[in-house]
């Protein structure tokens, strides 16, 4: 049993630099993590993008808890791919040129639930911690 959970958002920075910042897992990509919800994010393996493993350490409604990720790249440039290595749950960045130099982004998941509960409560955890990282994007673009 699955959600899928969306939210976009128009950053002002060309498609590439978007990319190529949610590409970075060794700093970019921490640099716009979502505080308090992610409180690290170990690289394992690469770095950058294709064959990059990642461990995440989440505080999530006063919940510690960590995962494992593989980062694809099904279209590079385009579409980044983070899937859950113990429960298969994945993660698109999808990243569309949006005009006048800016992107539109998409984070889209396919949250692999548990129970009843979990389908309740995950897509709005999610949707508030997307939103977030989305603003902190478009910050980091600001500067």
């Amino acid at each position: 049993m699955s959600v899928i959970v969306e939210s976009s958002a128009i950053i002002p920075a060309p498609p590439q630099a978007v990319y190529d910042l949610l590409a970075d897992y060794r700093v970019g990509h921490p640099s716009i993590l979502p505080k308090p919800y992610f409180v690290a994010l170990t690289v394992e393996e690469g770095g950058v993008g294709e064959g990059t493993i990642f461990r995440a350490d989440m505080n999530v409604m006063g919940q510690k808890s960590s995962f494992r990720a593989k980062v694809t790249e099904p279209e590079h440039g385009k579409l980044l791919r983070e899937t859950d290595l113990d429960t298969g749950t994945v993660t698109d960045f999808i990243v569309t040129p949006a005009g006048d130099g800016q992107t539109q982004l998409t984070f889209r998941t396919d949250y692999k639930v548990k129970n009843f509960i979990e389908r309740l409560m995950i897509p709005s955890i999610l949707r508030r911690m997307y939103k977030q990282e989305l603003g902190n994007i478009t910050e980091h673009f600001k500067k």
